[in-house]
């Protein structure tokens, strides 16, 4: 039998979307989920949320429209650091709000597993996961 929808309208008056501190916190939780040698590969992550990418990431890109951006990795994970570098920037995943949540509007999936593919995906392209190991990991955060 599907869901019923909530047929009380007063429970939908303090539903509000989340904020960016509350999907900051979720793709921290979900993180904290994903197989230890998968977070190994990024040690020190930083999560940070915005609403959108700036326009010089979308520039860079060459993306016209700010929803097509639901995340982006910058850094150097451990497997790439050379002790020779320079100090380096600690590795940042940011995920982007207001595109998460208009796809979260638009398909049949929980926050949290947007959130999850966009950590997976974004951490494993840079270390050259297949699609295929991508979505083993991805299980393992649900």
């Amino acid at each position: 039998m599907p869901d019923k929808p909530v047929a009380d309208p007063p429970a939908w008056r303090s539903a509000k979307a989340p904020s960016l501190a509350d999907l900051e916190l979720l793709g921290r939780e979900v993180f904290r989920h994903l197989p230890e040698q998968f977070r190994a590969l990024c040690d020190g992550l930083v999560i940070q949320v915005e609403d959108f990418a700036d326009d010089d990431v979308l520039n860079h890109m060459e993306i016209d429209n700010p929803f097509d951006l639901m995340g982006l990795f910058q850094g150097v994970g451990l497997p790439f650091r050379s002790e020779s570098a320079p100090v380096q920037m600690p590795n940042m995943i940011w995920l982007y709000r207001r595109p998460m949540l208009d796809y979260w509007a638009e398909h049949d999936e929980t926050l949290g597993t947007i959130v999850a593919h966009v950590l997976v995906h974004e951490i494993g392209h840079h270390f050259g996961l297949s699609d295929d190991d991508m979505e083993g990991i991805e299980a393992t955060a649900n």
